[in-house]
């Protein structure tokens, strides 16, 4: 390769906040052939970070004296061609910087960034030893340097961006501490190990010893099931005992030869799911897929939404437009909102499609997203099954991308680059000429106001499977219910009359309760004042099994038994109740019933979760209660009845979607019920029973709760008749982000008159204070994108002017789906 074919300027996007990708000279001593998608160390303001190559260009910009590239980390592309303008057009849409988006797309682990290490001195020890503890409480880090001598990279970079820098800086001066600086992160790395495969020669040779033979025969057995010829040596050995001594004499007869190969870290583990294939499809699923697979061949943009009932098998119709998508040649990815939801999906697909299958979600360690990762590179794998992340899949060419439970609020990232899932789905099916499946039985507004008006093609799958019923819904006004001590009952009468009946018929229940914990809150007796998280606004929920309080935003605990902070009474009442009161509940009013609860509380690992399905799957569970873990994508045909406690606790949010959420999450819960050869009955217990959402939710009426909801947000000018950006501020001191907030909001009033949104605020966030940090929001709204979009692109120039000391941090919102 001649140097003129190498030595190309490289357009590249760093990982920093700089949105725009700087141009670098690639290395002098290159050989290699640079292209998109490869990993480069580059210098970055006296500094070296990871930066992703967009493009090779044959020019520099004028005028600018260029720095060369310190090294390209990777043999390949770790993305393909096609993924560069999906990432830079959302860096355009969501205003995030391009090296973000591509840092964020890709697995964890892989960036190396310029740290600083802090190493203390002899000298250092002697000085700092004598501190005082009230200082080291107020600098832990402090504690960690005296007792480890060090404080690593990671440490030391959250302390710089302080005023405690100046501290490190002088003891420095003083020699009581050495600042080295290092390269740090990168860590993930492909894995490679010993394996093994037959020689050329292993058919000829005759005379073998048992043990020999026998270690051929697991070899053999590994390879033709995993499709490899090598196999590590590890899994012969395990498969068979004698192996190590078989291996050893066979190397030596050169029957067996050894590798240094790379292996895959396996992400599956059990499944316990078969998919079987159905005798015959419904009318309404043919008719679907008449719809579906002539557009797949066709390699066009083509959007459907498929809205089916619960249980009318959009799942059946997701594996059949997969396996003629494989046909032709084309791959598949497989959108759900949840890991929990990613393991039923992949049970199916495994077991159709087997080996051609990977994963990628946040739940897999960041050495096995990177293997799935490579597999999917380097076109091992042609299906793709995650969570919102799995978005930014390197596909080079996806003909059929699927989104299952659509309508599900988890697609949106809350935090950094704040991506809807699904709407990106949306704009990779387009940009790849692919066909996309929007699936839910209960789909978003938006979504359905889309098909309505032509933008999506409108796929209805009414009916179950062999036409079974779906359940009858029985609301209780709780409202009449005889109070317990000044309380209304967790369940009512009629829950508790047809939980018995159900148990004592041998058949299943499902109790859903979207609260876990034991009490929601703990009061003092004494002056009335709850116990709260002292990071966050918010009260602090009781976890009785594990002894503590816990706050579910930022994950401070406190003890169980504590004392209140206002007049340290120790008579504190614990209020409300969560999954797990339910459960204690459950097991007084039905001694001997077999209950299994299904919550982030009791599923921490995957086994754990698969543990309580293959229970209830295998009728070993009377009575499953769990939150929104049990309401999705779960096939139970054995569950006749489903009670839903305090269904409307959702419609008192500060939220314009409250009333559509839930309707969709009654629907889907109630929709657990009668998937089997027995009919199904909901009981929903409710303080608001003439509330729109839970009225059409009991009569199973999705186009009259979108009615009322599409005539609600066009009279109040919400999506989908605008579209609205949300500004973040937040800070440590609640002073500092209100005054921030409400100049930056004048600003805005001020900027660009003649093309300006509708400008809201600021105000507080409804939760005000969350991680030891104070929220102020100012909403953008209009109704035309293209004039939202050009403000921000201008406005947000100005944000660096409101935050000189780096006391504030400002972020953009774009679609938000979570606004407290």
């Amino acid at each position: 390769m001649t140097p003129e074919t190498i030595n190309k300027y490289l357009e590249v996007a760093v990982s920093a906040p700089i949105h725009m990708p700087l141009t670098y000279l690639s290395p002098i001593d290159n050989q290699q052939h640079l292209m998109p998608g490869l990993r480069v160390l580059v210098p970055l303001g006296g500094r070296k970070v990871t930066g992703y190559i967009l493009a090779t260009v044959d020019s520099a910009p004028p005028g600018q004296k260029l720095k060369e590239v310190y090294e390209v980390l990777d043999n390949r592309p770790l993305f393909p061609l096609e993924l560069v303008r999906f990432f830079e057009w959302i860096a355009r849409y969501y205003h995030y910087p391009i090296g973000e988006v591509i840092k964020t797309a890709l697995p964890a682990g892989l960036n190396k960034k310029s740290g600083r290490r802090v190493l203390l001195t002899e000298k250092g020890r002697i000085h700092l030893s004598g501190l005082i503890e009230a200082e080291l409480e107020n600098s832990p880090w402090l504690s960690g340097l005296l007792d480890k001598g060090e404080i690593s990279p990671h440490s030391t970079g959250r302390i710089w961006s302080t005023k405690e820098r100046r501290i490190l800086e002088s003891w420095e001066e003083k020699g009581w501490i050495d600042i080295i600086s290092e390269l740090t992160g990168g860590r993930t790395k492909t894995r490679t190990e010993q394996c093994c495969a037959l020689s050329e020669r292993a058919g000829s040779v005759k005379d073998l010893k048992v043990s020999e033979q026998k270690t051929i025969e697991v070899l053999q057995s590994i390879a033709t099931a995993t499709g490899r010829r090598f196999v590590p040596r590890r899994e012969i050995t395990r498969e068979y005992s004698g192996a190590a001594k078989g291996l050893k004499s066979l190397s030596q007869k050169k029957i067996v030869i050894f590798d240094e190969q790379q292996v895959y870290r396996d992400p599956f583990g059990e499944c316990f799911l078969e998919s079987d294939i159905p005798e015959s499809l419904t009318v309404e699923q043919k008719d679907a897929l008449d719809s579906i697979i002539p557009a797949i061949k066709k390699g066009r943009y083509s959007p459907f939404l498929l809205h089916g009932v619960t249980g009318s098998g959009k799942t059946e119709v997701y594996l059949q437009a997969t396996e003629k998508a494989l046909e032709l040649g084309k791959s598949v990815l497989v959108l759900v909102p949840e890991i929990a939801l990613a393991t039923q999906i992949e049970a199916h697909f495994l077991s159709r499609f087997g080996s051609r299958v990977a994963l990628l979600h946040s739940g897999l360690t960041s050495g096995q997203r990177f293997d799935q990762w490579n597999r999917i590179v380097q076109g091992e794998a042609d299906i793709v099954i995650g969570a919102r992340s799995a978005v930014f899949a390197p596909l080079a060419e996806p003909g059929l991308i699927i989104v299952d439970e659509e309508h599900d609020s988890s697609y949106k990232q809350d935090d950094g680059l704040r991506y809807h899932g699904r709407d990106l789905a949306v704009l990779r099916a387009s940009q790849s000429d692919a066909v996309v499946i929007l699936g839910s039985a209960t789909p978003s507004v938006s979504s359905y106001y889309h098909a309505i008006n032509g933008k999506y093609n409108l796929l209805n799958l009414k009916k179950r499977i062999e036409d079974r019923p779906l359940p009858t819904v029985e609301v209780v006004d709780m409202q009449t219910i005889a109070t317990v001590s000044g309380r209304a009952p967790v369940f009512s009468p009629v829950l508790i009359k047809n939980l018995r009946e159900n148990l004592a018929n041998g058949e299943q229940s499902l109790i859903f309760l979207n609260r876990r914990g034991f009490a929601n809150f703990m009061i003092c007796k004494e002056c009335g004042q709850t116990v709260q998280c002292r990071n966050c606004q918010v009260s602090m929920t009781l976890h009785k099994g594990a002894g503590k309080l816990l706050c579910h935003y930022c994950g401070f605990t406190l003890p169980g038994k504590t004392v209140c902070s206002n007049c340290q009474s120790t008579s504190l009442a614990a209020i409300g109740t969560g999954t797990e009161r339910l459960e204690q509940n459950l097991s007084e009013l039905l001694p001997g019933a077999r209950i299994a609860r299904l919550d982030r509380d009791t599923c921490l690992k995957r086994n754990d979760y698969l543990r309580i399905l293959k229970a209830v799957h295998k009728g070993e569970t009377d009575i499953l209660l769990g939150t929104q873990m049990v309401t999705k994508g779960h096939h139970f045909p054995n569950i006749t009845l489903v009670g839903i406690v305090l269904a409307d606790t959702g419609l008192g949010l500060p939220d314009f979607r409250a009333g559509e959420r839930t309707f969709q999450l009654i629907s889907q819960v109630t929709g657990r019920a009668g998937r089997g050869e027995k009919p199904g009955r909901v009981i929903v217990q409710t303080f608001q029973p003439e509330h729109y959402s839970i009225k059409m939710a009991q009569r199973h009426d999705y186009s009259g709760m979108y009615s009322k909801e599409i005539e609600l947000r066009k009279s109040l000018g919400y999506p989908p008749f605008s579209r609205i950006i949300n500004i973040k501020i937040e800070g440590r001191d609640e002073k500092t982000v209100k005054d921030t907030a409400i100049r930056l909001a004048t600003r805005a009033r001020k900027f660009q008159k003649k093309l300006q949104p509708e400008i809201l605020g600021p105000a507080p966030a409804p939760l005000m204070r969350l991680r030891d940090r104070f929220r102020w929001q100012i909403l953008l709204k209009s109704k035309m994108l293209e004039l939202l979009h050009g403000f921000m692109n201008n406005f947000q120039s100005e944000f660096a002017t409101f935050n000189k000391a780096g006391k504030i941090k400002i972020s953009i919102d774009v679609d938000p789906e979570y606004m407290m």
